[in-house]
């Protein structure tokens, strides 16, 4: 079978066929006589004399005359005609050598002027085509290539001159720190007029898998380019993946970036015409609730093009194809929105109409080739340079990105439709194909900001080393998880699935053993700070709460064996009251563990630190060894001042979480799914064949092969400490090897905390797996987004992903008596009220409950581009709290905070001369302290809101003397007044500052 033959059959997508429909699309038959056809387009195509242009089409050559005005002999021919401002009639005459074949009457309309801004680039997956470093070197030598060819042009008409976008910096900066100098000035003399232009994304990000401090980082270099080179970053492409997460709109504009070229790749798994996105008209204005902007451009097809517009339409191949096809396509956007119908590129889906494209000027995207990874060619330039010989109109410019937003911003700004909101990424599930690295780079998220904050306190400057960490986690969250085909296992090319998941993979646990080793010397720095050198007790602990909020919570922190003999009873006594403290020990026995460091393992409750304070904890000498843990009955309930919580061991998941203090049941206990059950979905679909997942419609439950639930639950430990009591669960399950949960009420705090454990077994066939939390209450009111709040009354872009949602970390209920929140730490993935079929257009499997609350744990439902299984032991944390009187968004963040934020343990070398201290304070409740870093002799404390409206707020900083103020966490720095060591901040809803300040 030829590859035409094959792409025919397996319905990917066909150019010849995708082409051909425009043309069907786009003309209109006139004549059928006897087999023969003659179809009749009106185009926007205007010559420099002014006259406009009608394509004439037939099964077989023929002269074509429009009586009185021009003709032309073949089988696609281009009448000319005088230019219309109103419909006029003509006689349109096809005859062959034997006379006249048939007539009709032809109406020519007047048509746009259009101005195309042709944008040259690359689109970057930093693996897919080939292996990741291939990929990147590959990508350095375009930028070589580009530099040739725009000295090759550079003489060439102004509109055709070889010009070439950067689609994602990071080969830029790669490029610049590798090549001779000579080379680089070149390089940033292009950039500084404007024929390359370097775009401010570093690579193509799940921006929803960011931390709100990542995206910010990730933007660092632009100021970097304009103070080294000389040239501004002034806009950034967006590129593959369908959607991005609110805060990137307040993080571009903090880096001084104004324009989003966004192409998204709907591959057939979005459905963003069923959600609105018909409605979505480009360019539009991208608001976030700060009141920032953006100005946005995106590709739209209903079924998936992308960043291969132009090429679709010939503009990488050759003039005669373009002439052919780019006017069609014009013709099609000003009449009917979509250019092409459902199903012509391949992909399941119905008909999307929507209404016509309304400017007259258009930004297109070509590759050098109809390929990820595809490098620059003069193809497109040198089509430009004669297409302006030829026509008038529409007029070609060969651009850079920002050039097609600077001619819109000056011309249309007024009259282009706002959106706010998140625009919830399609490809968001993708996440779920690698849930243990993907929970390896959550925790580090978390760890490097309370590492940045520890050696800040410190006195130390970790910046440079913590930027780094941040983009090994950003790495990660490139948005290409692995080949075009990542079952394969060979060395090179989109069969190299092994290669490139063992990279990207190995760059998450990277990632996490980085961020691990700055917390680990930032709390040894951070206790030498404090250390005292007066005689004390046995020893001491600054126990540090990271968090924003006052809070009593769980320590764990380690006692050396040369510290203080293992054999010797301790106490721990709070330095603030004098008060003892009660503890749990785990002695780690040489016996058992010689590979690690001997000693206490200690667990407590400490009360009341404050928010980025800390406060001593002593170790005195006691008067018998800690007590061992009490042996519970096994009937599986346990409980603590705030909450009591019964484990149903016949049916494998928690049954109730009485609010004592409330007097409230949180179970839902009438769900169809029990809290915290393992629900295991295995569909009927085959795996190993690509984008298999876009050719698959699913509106019903058909594809639903099998759902299995943990069954066999057996509790295996049932213990009581002096800080808390806790329950130990194994199941049996299908997916697994086996399955083990955790559920723990500390002493003295409001939360309950559940860990689940599970070995998962891989498998090829496509499965997901999830863990049901149904709570006795309404609909979900707001859940944390990166940079950002959502909530079902928040806006959100027309089209956004409506069937999951990749949230950050938590999920409050509001309602008039009682407010609950529940929080994940490595499972970002989550779905409402129903589990849902993961195929277009996502029919539900379940009748909606609206206050339960699924966690998408993992799965390998997609066929390309993610990994097509994951197995080991892979970890999922959760909390749940309930208070009475709290806003949610509050309670969310707090109760986020036990996972994302835990206390520190920091051992003294000996006792700090104060019991307590408080580093940084903040006086409104929905303003959050993410971290305090340095720059020079300054503190930087970096600020979010989580309030619908702007706040003012006041910072207090022990001994401020000066202080300066950004809008974003390092943009345009403005100086505040200090009063009595403290500044007044406003921010904005939702938004994001920075506090610099010069302290004693």
């Amino acid at each position: 079978m030829t590859s035409r033959l094959l792409q025919r059959s397996l319905g990917s997508p066909d150019y010849d066929g995708i082409r051909q429909a425009l043309r069907d699309g786009t003309s209109t038959p006139v004549i059928s006589v006897r087999g023969l056809e003659v179809r009749v387009a009106v185009l926007p195509l205007f010559t420099h004399d002014g006259r406009q242009a009608v394509r004439v089409s037939s099964t077989q050559p023929l002269t074509h005359v429009l009586v009185g005005v021009d003709s032309a002999t073949g089988t696609d021919v281009t009448l000319l005609v005088p230019e219309v401002n109103a419909p006029r009639v003509l006689t349109l005459e096809s005859r062959d050598d034997a006379g006249l074949v048939g007539s009709a009457q032809v109406t020519i309309s007047p048509q746009r002027k259009w101005s195309v801004f042709v944008v040259h680039h690359s689109h970057l997956d930093i693996g897919y085509t080939d292996p990741q470093g291939t990929v990147l070197r590959h990508h350095l030598d375009y930028l070589d290539a580009a530099l040739r060819l725009a000295e090759e042009t550079a003489s060439w008409p102004d509109d055709a001159k070889f010009r070439w976008t950067v689609e994602s910096s990071m080969p830029a900066l790669k490029w610049l720190a590798a090549r001779p100098a000579e080379q680089v000035d070149a390089f940033a003399a292009l950039a500084r007029e404007g024929v390359i232009e370097v775009t401010a994304l570093p690579f193509q990000l799940h921006t929803e898998a960011c931390s709100t401090e990542e995206l910010y980082r990730q933007l660092r270099f632009t100021s970097q380019l304009q103070r080294r080179h000389g040239f501004a970053t002034r806009s950034a492409m967006h590129t593959d993946v369908p959607g991005a997460v609110v805060g990137l709109v307040d993080a571009l504009n903090a880096a001084g970036v104004r324009y989003l070229a966004a192409a998204h790749n709907w591959a057939g798994r979005s459905v963003p015409y069923l959600h609105g996105g018909d409605k979505l008209t480009r360019p539009f204005r991208w608001r976030a609730p700060s009141g920032n902007e953006v100005l946005v451009w995106f590709t739209d097809t209903p079924h998936g093009m992308a960043y291969m517009e132009g090429n679709t339409v010939g503009l990488t191949d050759s003039y005669e194809l373009a002439d052919d096809l780019l006017p069609r396509y014009l013709s099609a956007l000003a009449s009917r929105g979509y250019p092409y119908g459902p199903g012509t590129f391949g992909w399941q889906g119905p008909d999307a109409p929507r209404e016509p494209y309304e400017l007259d000027v258009l930004h297109l995207r070509v590759q050098g080739a109809h390929a990820d990874n595809a490098g620059p060619s003069i193809v497109p330039a040198s089509i430009a340079r004669r297409w302006n010989e030829q026509w008038a109109f529409p007029r070609l410019r060969s651009a850079v990105n920002s050039d097609f937003f600077e001619h819109v911003e000056e011309r249309y700004l007024d009259r282009l439709a706002v959106h706010e909101g998140d625009w919830t990424d399609w490809w968001a599930d993708g996440l779920g194909s690698g849930a243990r690295p993907l929970g390896y780079v959550r925790r580090a998220q978390s760890a490097l900001r309370v590492a940045e904050t520890l050696h800040t306190l410190a006195g130390a400057d970790a910046t440079e080393l913590v930027d780094e960490a941040y983009d090994k986690v950003a790495l990660f969250n490139e948005h290409t998880w692995g080949a075009a085909n990542p079952w394969e296992d060979a060395e090179e090319a989109g069969d190299s699935g092994g290669l490139q998941w063992t990279r990207k993979s190995s760059g998450a646990y990277d990632a996490q053993d980085d961020a691990a080793d700055l917390l680990h010397a930032a709390t040894r720095r951070f206790a030498a700070a404090l250390s005292g050198e007066t005689p004390g007790p046995l020893a001491s602990f600054a126990v540090f709460n990271p968090g924003t909020r006052a809070r009593t919570d769980v320590v764990r922190a380690f006692l050396p064996r040369d510290v203080v003999p293992v054999d010797v009873p301790i106490a721990l006594v709070d330095a603030r009251t004098g008060e003892r403290v009660a503890h749990h020990e785990e002695y780690v026995d040489p016996v058992d563990w010689p590979t690690r460091p001997i000693g206490r393992h200690l667990r407590a409750v400490v009360p009341d630190i404050a928010g980025y304070g800390y406060a001593r904890i002593d170790v005195v000498p006691g008067e018998s060894q800690a007590p061992e843990p009490v042996e519970l009955d096994l009937g599986g309930v346990i409980e603590n001042e705030f909450y009591r919580v019964a484990y149903d061991v016949r049916e494998g998941y928690i049954s109730s979480i009485f609010d004592k203090t409330a007097g409230r049941e949180l179970v839902n206990g009438d769900a169809a799914a029990g809290f915290g059950q393992y629900v295991y979905d295995r569909y009927a679909t085959a795996p190993h064949f690509n984008h298999l997942s876009g050719h698959v419609g699913a509106h019903d439950r058909t594809l639903l092969g099998d759902r299995a639930i943990g069954r066999n639950a057996t509790i295996v430990k049932a213990q009581r400490t002096a800080v808390g009591e806790k329950l130990v669960v194994e199941l049996q399950g299908k997916g697994v090897d086996w399955l083990r949960t955790t559920v723990e009420l500390h002493h003295g705090v409001a939360r309950l905390d559940l860990t689940y454990q599970l070995a998962k077994q891989g498998t090829p066939a496509k499965e997901a797996v999830f863990l049901a939390f149904p709570f006795a209450s309404g609909p979900p009111t707001a859940w944390e987004l990166t940079g950002g709040v959502g909530g079902p009354d928040v806006p959100q872009v027309p089209g956004s992903a409506a069937y999951m949602l990749p949230i950050r970390h938590w999920i409050a209920f509001d309602d008039p008596e009682l407010t609950i929140a529940w929080a994940t730490l490595e499972a970002p993935l989550v779905q409402l009220g129903t589990i849902h079929m993961p195929y277009a257009p996502f029919p539900p499997t379940l009748d909606r409950e609206d206050g339960t609350v699924y966690s998408w744990a993992l799965n390998n439902i997609w066929d390309t581009n993610f990994p097509a299984q994951q197995q080991g032991e892979t970890t999922f944390r959760y909390a749940v709290m309930s208070a009475a009187g709290v806003e949610g968004r509050r309670l969310g963040a707090l109760a986020a905070s036990g996972l994302t934020e835990p206390f520190v343990g920091a051992l003294l070398e000996g006792p700090a001369e104060a019991a307590a201290r408080a580093y940084v304070s903040v006086d409104h409740p929905d303003v959050l302290v993410t971290s305090i870093g340095r720059a020079g002799a300054e503190r930087v404390v970096r600020l979010q809101s989580l309030a619908a409206e702007p706040v003012e707020v006041t910072v207090g900083l022990p001994g401020l003397l000066r202080a300066r103020v950004s809008a974003g966490l390092a943009h345009e720095l403005e100086p505040a007044e200090v009063t009595g060591e403290s500044v007044n901040v406003r921010l904005p809803a939702c938004g994001v500052a920075a506090v610099w300040g010069t302290c004693e």
